[in-house]
């Protein structure tokens, strides 16, 4: 590492960590990997959610939604998704505090939901709408994967059938040029966007995705 104006880069880390910052005073250096708590963060709206970490590490974190993700947003990071090993952070704010939180943002999960009970008597829970579309999303997918393999199975029984009779297997295609295998495949992206964002391949491909184009013939293609 280079120096720049005469100062060591690394021995300015160093300074820096070992007596500019107070690190090493810092009164929860000892447990800062497991967790931390910032009660004086602690406001009326609250979001709970997991994070993991480039380690891959899972971590438990509330934030003060007032301060939108700046300075003093962090109240609670624990690290694991126990709900007793959170709750038990938690209690260390005086429960007169907890008490005066009004609403929680979180996921389904189970143990989110456990948390707030346990912790935030009158807080109201609210689920977070993007878990509730990524929900939505993850299942309109797995449709649309099931009915591929459906897809693909199909085409390759028509193959073999023509092979096996010195046919000529011509695969069968819908009103935008697309098979119906192409078609499950291709429409991967747009199932993840707002119709009012598609693209003109895509409105086609979206025209063909209802019951009647993705029922899968046995038969699909064509057999001269």
């Amino acid at each position: 590492m280079a120096n720049f104006y005469g100062v060591n880069p690394r021995s300015l880390q160093r300074q820096y960590k070992d007596n500019l910052s107070d690190f090493k005073a810092w009164d929860q250096k000892k447990h800062a990997t497991d967790w931390l708590l910032f009660a004086k963060n602690l406001g009326s709206h609250l979001s709970l959610d997991e994070t993991a970490f480039s380690n891959g590490d899972l971590y438990t974190i509330i934030t003060n939604k007032k301060a939108k993700g700046r300075k003093g947003a962090i109240v609670v990071m624990v690290k694991g998704t126990k709900a007793e090993a959170v709750i038990k952070i938690l209690h260390k704010i005086p429960l007169k505090q907890r008490e005066k939180v009004k609403e929680i943002t979180l996921d389904m999960a189970g143990n989110m939901g456990l948390i707030v009970k346990k912790s935030f008597p009158n807080a109201t829970l609210v689920i977070d709408r993007f878990h509730v579309q990524k929900l939505a999303l993850d299942a309109l997918q797995e449709i649309r994967i099931k009915h591929r393999w459906e897809a693909i199975d199909a085409e390759n029984n028509a193959i073999e059938y023509a092979r096996n009779n010195s046919l000529k297997y011509t695969p069968k295609l819908l009103s935008n040029g697309d098979t119906l295998k192409q078609l499950l495949a291709r429409s991967r992206y747009l199932l993840y966007k707002s119709s009012s964002k598609w693209s003109k391949n895509q409105s086609n491909r979206a025209k063909g995705l209802n019951t009647k184009s993705c029922g899968v013939d046995k038969n699909e293609g064509t057999l001269p």
